[in-house]
């Protein structure tokens, strides 16, 4: 689910490393009609989904000749896409709370769920945890942080956890001034110093956002309280983060950034794919370097603890303003500080709503688009 996107394309890389291993037997993309054309001749999948009418209608016309398949649209063919009879395994890669149904979707139909999309869990995460324990349904990570807490948990005793840490790059602003942050346009903000990503996301780690997000993943991920996830700002992106025991000790994993690490790992646990990937140069690097993020230039993270503190709709209300106004400041109606600046007023303004069911949450998510859109 979300096959043209930067996790898609390479988890379809590791698919065609391993064609011994693996099908692909569905395909969902969202407007990028030419990549996923091209996608379906190399992969002949059985079903395919993408946005609306419209867009189906296109890739139906760019695939005139080819061997019939079933071509789904919207929200419905979302579900039945991710809850095919014939897939054993979903990639859930689409961006932001469009992923959450489709999350749903396949959990119900008892599929084994690599998760990439974080937004799942930031919106719902008791919700998806609890059907996925219901279901007894396997969630695995995708995210390079939580991968690296999912292998150093690995052989260990959950109840002997102590603490997480989350690496962050630190983004491309990591050393600008705040009196800079005005001048920022989105071609400096898409340009990220260590990992190749999606716009959406590039944006989220320039704000940090992306950390806020994979705190409260992490949170429902791996059953912590919030006082149990510590960000440190890790410029080099090769410790992809660590986990903290009892007894004081640290375990570690790292690698080059390059998320068909993650990928593979999800889709082949508890074995390991080779890949032609190197090791990290240590040598080269000549030291790995720490520290903590600077909350008053990026208070996302602040705002993602205090939305994680409080619980309920919140959550889906920081996601969804942010991502209303990560696509204003990509489309030049408010600069770079504005991002922090919705976010915050929108969730100031909303009335949280304590254990919600899933139409509580989905009403907060519109809620918070219509007044960021408002706020904008």
């Amino acid at each position: 689910m979300g096959s043209t996107g930067s996790i898609g394309t390479s988890a379809l890389d590791v698919v065609l490393m391993h064609p011994d291993l693996f099908d692909i037997r569905v395909l969902s993309a969202a407007t990028n009609i030419d990549l996923l054309a091209r996608q379906v001749r190399t992969f002949r999948p059985e079903t395919v989904v993408v946005l609306d009418e419209i867009h189906a209608r296109r890739l139906k016309d760019l695939l005139n000749g080819e061997p019939l398949l079933e071509i789904l649209f919207g929200e419905s063919g979302y579900a039945r896409g991710a809850s095919h009879e014939n897939v054993d395994l979903v990639l859930l890669a689409m961006v932001g709370a469009a992923g959450l149904l489709p999350a749903l979707a396949a959990i119900r139909a008892k599929k084994e769920v690599a998760l990439a999309n974080k937004e799942t869990l930031v919106m719902a995460g008791g919700l998806v945890m609890a059907l996925a324990r219901k279901n007894n349904v396997a969630i695995l990570p995708v995210d390079s942080e939580h991968s690296a807490i999912f292998q150093c948990l690995a052989g260990n005793r959950a109840k002997d956890l102590k603490k997480i840490f989350l690496t962050a790059s630190g983004g491309p602003f990591l050393n600008t001034p705040e009196e800079k942050f005005t001048e920022i346009r989105p071609e400096h903000a898409l340009s990220h110093p260590t990992w190749k990503m999606g716009h959406k996301i590039s944006i989220d780690s320039a704000t940090l956002m992306n950390k806020g997000l994979e705190i409260i993943e992490a949170v429902h991920l791996f059953g912590l309280t919030i006082d149990q996830v510590e960000v440190v700002v890790h410029p080099q992106s090769i410790v992809h983060s660590m986990v903290g025991f009892n007894d004081g000790s640290v375990m570690a994993q790292m690698g080059i950034p390059d998320m068909r690490t993650a990928i593979a790992l999800a889709f082949s646990w508890p074995d390991r794919l080779t890949l032609d990937l190197e090791f990290p140069d240590f040598t080269a690097l000549g030291g790995l370097e720490f520290q903590r993020p600077d909350m008053d230039r990026f208070p996302s993270i602040g705002f993602a603890v205090e939305a994680c503190r409080q619980g309920g709709t919140l959550p889906a209300v920081m996601n969804g303003a942010n991502e209303i106004a990560v696509q204003a400041f990509l489309k030049g109606r408010i600069d770079f500080p504005g991002i922090f600046s919705m976010v915050e007023k929108t969730m100031t303004l909303h009335r949280r709503v304590d254990d919600p069911a899933l139409s509580d949450i989905i009403e907060a998510d519109r809620w918070a688009r219509q007044m960021a859109l408002a706020l904008i």
